[in-house]
């Protein structure tokens, strides 16, 4: 934004925005984004539509200065993060040293994840192992699929171990006799592997 030029929006009579529309609007100069923070309740309140009031927020998320590479122990040089489709979005280093944009797992996301791998072994304990398996392996994938992202990896490894803690957890219940130690466990693993960590969607910084 420069000058007096107006921000403006698509308005026309055909036009709809879905009931839940998630906007991120990047700025060069905090003032713009205030004076758009203004404007926008009442510009999206004379087509009907509401911000919601906890997930629309100013944040600074411009790129760390040359000196945040040392210490970085002045917090007022740190840019924030955010949450968007599941990933959290930070500014990290790269392998050459550079500054990039990057995303992990949401940890909301990742706890839903485990939470419902975890009622899924409950509910199906008593199933045949290798049935277990294939369907566990399918979910793994499944997840892997939209969040094997590049600098993911770690998200991605702990998801995993989880994923193992609940299946023993829930294999050492079957029969109430306690009897699915990690030793048996991480035999069990060796015939029936989970797949490992991919990243599925690579790109270069």
């Amino acid at each position: 934004m420069s000058g007096d030029v107006p921000v403006r929006f698509c308005e026309s009579a055909g036009v709809r925005f879905p009931r839940a529309t998630l906007l991120v609007i990047l700025f060069t100069h905090e003032e713009d984004a205030r004076r758009v923070m203004e404007v926008l309740p009442k510009r999206f309140g004379k087509y009907g539509l509401t911000l919601h009031p906890d997930k629309t927020r100013l944040i600074p998320f411009r790129r760390p200065p040359r000196k945040a590479a040392g210490s970085g122990d002045n917090r007022t040089d740190r840019p924030g993060t955010f949450d968007l489709l599941g990933f959290t979005h930070y500014w990290g280093r790269t392998r050459c040293g550079g500054w990039a944009v990057m995303r992990q797992t949401a940890s909301k996301r990742l706890s839903r994840a485990v939470r419902s791998i975890a009622q899924w072994c409950r509910e199906h304990r008593h199933r045949p192992v290798c049935e277990q398996h294939a369907i566990l392996s399918q979910k793994v994938r499944g997840h892997y699929a939209y969040y094997g992202i590049t600098g993911n990896a770690r998200a991605l490894t702990w998801f995993l171990c989880a994923v193992h803690r609940a299946w023993r957890k829930w294999l050492d219940r079957r029969n109430g006799q306690r009897e699915m130690t990690w030793d048996r466990f991480n035999r069990l693993l060796k015939r029936y592997r989970l797949p490992p960590p991919k990243i599925v969607h690579s790109y270069v910084k």
